[in-house]
């Protein structure tokens, strides 16, 4: 088998190439790849096989910021006796830690250098508490919440989070996420080599293997922090009767990317390392219960202004990540109703599918950062409980709940892996689509939910039942919506409304009620549709050759 170069990344900000990102670590670019021994024809030299079969699939090219960086050049950065920390292929550059001011002046001039500039960034005073982590709450579970489900699985406390989504339902399919494999990007994942919660992953050789990105030179992936103990145990966790998560059976790289004793620039910079490596693997999903704002050193600090998808270096990475196949589920962060009360970065990038959080009820959750991006985008994307959330305590091992879009996004990466099993030929982006449009809010999206809670098997059905080669958005309207007992339907420009028909079907696709149309009037009303059932359903109109789906509440 083939040697395969997992290099690592970190990413360009406008004419910044060489700046201090850290305290005593910088940030270099190169100036080309010329004269490296990989090659676009040779991808199995830098891919795994997974993630070469991803782009096949999916028709994704490999492209020059594929190739890893030319091994001379990083050869030659660390002969100035600097230590190498991270290394970019995706934009080409490397991270490294020195105090000596003379390595970074003979770096400066190395002929394959593009340019340098020293920062010279002080931390600010006092106690600084992590942004994303400090409006996070944990606390024990009541025992009465640990309700006993009907369903393929015992959830105990998390059937809640997971019914709210049908997600059960989406279960009982036989869709758990085998099959996916998700990379946790996170600040460490503490007792999770030893809770018994965990286990069925180890068993079952589920847990792929680990990356430290913040100390590779002494990983501390078990022992360094608790809060990716407890994002995976929304998804992977498997103990019948207390804590069953989003997706048991999916697969697992854990991935530490953020150091929670600080708030530097450099952790977006070790974030995209870890969204590098996730790609190299082969990885479906990228679940990062992350986001950055402020930083101990204030000059770092983004703007709201920054939140327009194309300007923090972790937002750029998160993008290109996506741009490979992957869907980025992403929190939206926790600072809803403070002084910044909008998303962070990478949630601001327009293809991270941003998740917000609601509580037990399904209503918004007072902590759940809000949108639009600066540009005037749609976020968070949907949203999931986030409130309440039931986890795993990484220090007793016991069953417990937390407050955060740090839970609202795993619990939904989890059910994207599930999902994309049962849909496995679909891309990213019809994935996420599918899901907004099966939220509750699909209709009406707004600042706080975006498009609202899913429901994952109504869009299991838009994703099966619509054919690829509908065209979207013609000019089918339809009110009101939700209905009671009648369906107006207007079609704008139809040549002909001979042989217009009409179909409700129900979330699995099957057909409740069907209309055949005869005549020259644009406006069909539907009646007799007063006996369906509460609930979603898809309507499918067919005229002039053309077929258009809606999605359409009984109420």
């Amino acid at each position: 088998m083939k040697k395969v170069y997992l290099l690592l990344i970190s990413v360009f900000i406008s004419a910044v190439i060489f700046s201090q990102v850290s305290p005593d670590k910088y940030w270099v670019k190169f100036t080309d790849k010329n004269n490296s021994p990989y090659s676009i024809e040779n991808p199995e030299d830098f891919l795994t096989q997974r993630a070469i079969d991803r782009r096949v699939l999916f028709g994704i090219d490999i492209i020059e910021n594929d190739l890893p960086v030319n091994p001379q050049y990083i050869e030659g950065v660390a002969n100035t006796g600097v230590t190498i920390l991270t290394v970019s292929k995706w934009m080409n550059s490397v991270t490294i830690y020195t105090t000596d001011p003379a390595a970074l002046d003979a770096i400066s001039l190395l002929p394959y250098v593009e340019s340098v500039e020293k920062g010279n960034g002080e931390k600010r005073q006092g106690t600084f508490p992590k942004p994303f982590f400090e409006r996070e709450t944990y606390s024990g579970i009541p025992e009465d919440e640990l309700l006993k489900s009907l369903s393929s699985y015992d959830y105990g406390g998390a059937y809640n989070q997971i019914h709210m989504l049908n997600g059960d339902a989406l279960h009982d399919m036989g869709y758990n996420g085998a099959g996916k494999i998700i990379a946790v990007l996170d600040a460490g994942f503490m007792n999770v080599d030893i809770i018994d919660a965990f286990d069925s992953l180890w068993n079952n050789g589920q847990i792929l293997g680990s990356r430290d990105f913040v100390n590779p030179l002494n990983p501390d992936i078990f022992g360094s922090h608790y809060h990716g103990c407890m994002v995976l145990s929304t998804m992977g966790a498997y103990w019948p009767g207390n804590i069953v998560g989003s997706a048991p059976k999916a697969d697992y790289w854990l991935v530490r990317t953020e150091d929670g004793d600080s708030e530097y620039l450099i952790e977006e910079l070790n974030w995209v390392s870890g969204a590098e490596f996730a790609d190299s693997v082969g990885a479906d999903i990228i679940n990062s219960s992350l986001g950055y704002t402020e930083f101990d050193d204030p000059s770092q600090n983004h703007t709201y202004e920054d939140m327009d998808g194309n300007t923090a270096p972790v937002t750029i990475g998160a993008d290109l990540a996506a741009s490979k196949g992957m869907i980025v589920v992403n929190s939206a962060g926790n600072s809803g109703g403070s002084s910044w009360q909008y998303i962070g970065a990478p949630a601001d990038g327009d293809s991270v599918f941003s998740i917000g959080a609601v509580d037990d009820g399904g209503n918004y959750a007072g902590f759940s950062s809000t949108g639009p991006t600066y540009d005037g985008r749609i976020k968070p994307n949907v949203v999931a409980q986030g409130q309440g959330s039931a986890i795993i305590d990484p220090w007793t091992g016991e069953v417990s709940y937390g407050s955060g879009t740090s839970f609202s996004s795993p619990i939904t990466a989890g059910m994207v892996a599930c999902l994309w099993q049962a849909n496995p030929d679909k891309r990213n982006t019809e994935l996420m689509s599918a899901i907004q449009m099966s939220g509750t809010q699909a209709n009406n999206p707004d600042a706080y939910l975006g498009y609202g809670i899913p429901d994952y098997v109504l869009a299991n059905s838009i994703l099966t039942v619509i054919d690829n080669k509908l065209v979207p958005n013609l000019a089918v309207n339809i009110f009101p919506n939700p209905f009671t007992d009648e369906i107006n339907i207007s079609i704008a420009n139809a040549n002909s409304m001979t042989g217009v028909s009409a179909e409700i079907m129900d979330i699995t696709g099957k057909i409740v009620m069907s209309f055949e149309f005869t005549g020259t009037d644009n406006y069909i009303r539907l009646n007799g549709s007063q006996n369906i059932p509460d609930g979603f359903y898809l309507l499918k109109v067919n005229y002039d050759g053309r077929t258009e789906m809606l999605k359409v509440i009984k109420k």
